[in-house]
């Protein structure tokens, strides 16, 4: 595997869509498809890559409860948090050591070690990292930060689409993990009757800071690299409905909450059948 490079994500790529950055800069990006991983990349990739979330609109950097959007967030957020803790507390575990990469403002680890977990966290948001410290949650940086040490549980709530270096980063989590370890990965599905819907103003498309979209194949195929098998895929069925709520004010710039409901509901109940809801979960292990 080759851990500096994802140059091979990169070949043979067919163009799909044409999608613009609705949240700072309205710049326009190539959304490519990569028939090898059945995986979806977005092209070019700004340099200056962190400046692309530096904005009051992106809602996992700040515990904002404005807005109609925000407060959706936020009363989703609540019950999603007891979902994810009941997630981790169904593994046998004899630690209870968990990382969570991709923190936010730390609302998941505050939840884990409110139950007894040990935690530890990253989040390279610097003004992320600091709501988190008030609620006594400390971040580290970047998982270079973090010392030689195995974890029971590893968790990416939606943060795997966001990495610069794939190959690398999947590399690490595997070094990272238990030899008896769970890693648990949460991704928007290019896949979704929503997506499919919305097409080039899908919100879970997210230029440039979506550098990857993955399928179920992309998911298996990647990790498989390092021998890490999925076990099993729970659907999220909130994000539907939210991912339609920002993709009805993206094409039409209003919030259109009924046809975004209707659209969301839709979305979940052709995923009865095909298995393609707007989110997945993954639960991987060691093979």
């Amino acid at each position: 595997m080759n851990l500096n490079k994802d140059s091979e994500y990169y070949k043979d790529l067919n163009p799909l869509l044409n999608c613009i950055d609705h949240v700072v800069s309205n710049e326009s990006y190539e959304v490519m498809y990569n028939s090898k991983y059945e995986m979806l990349v977005t092209s070019p990739v700004p340099t200056n890559l962190k400046d692309y979330y530096e904005s009051d609109s992106y809602i996992s950097h700040t515990d904002s409860n404005k807005s109609l959007f925000d407060k959706i967030y936020q009363i989703v957020k609540k019950y999603t948090l007891n979902k994810k803790l009941k997630l981790i507390n169904s593994f046998n575990t004899n630690e209870k050591d968990i990382l969570d990469i991709g923190a936010g403002t730390g609302e998941f680890l505050k939840v884990c070690k409110n139950n007894k977990w040990s935690v530890v966290g990253v989040e390279p948001s610097k003004s992320a990292r600091e709501i988190a410290f008030k609620k006594d949650i400390h971040l580290k940086e970047t998982i270079n930060d973090l010392e030689n040490k195995k974890f029971d549980i590893i968790t990416l709530w939606h943060v795997l689409e966001h990495v610069p270096n794939l190959n690398e980063y999947i590399y690490k989590l595997k070094n990272f993990l238990k030899e008896n370890g769970v890693l648990i990965i949460a991704v928007p599905n290019y896949k979704s009757y929503d997506a499919k819907y919305y097409k080039n103003f899908w919100a879970a498309y997210d230029v440039p800071r979506h550098l990857w979209h993955f399928s179920k194949t992309s998911i298996q195929l990647l990790f498989n690299q390092v021998n890490l098998k999925v076990e099993k895929t729970l659907p999220m069925y909130f994000d539907s409905f939210y991912v339609s709520l920002l993709s009805e004010k993206y094409k039409t710039g209003k919030s259109n909450p009924f046809k975004a409901f209707f659209i969301g509901l839709q979305s979940n109940l052709k995923a009865i059948k095909t298995k393609e809801y707007s989110s997945h979960i993954y639960i991987l292990k060691n093979k």
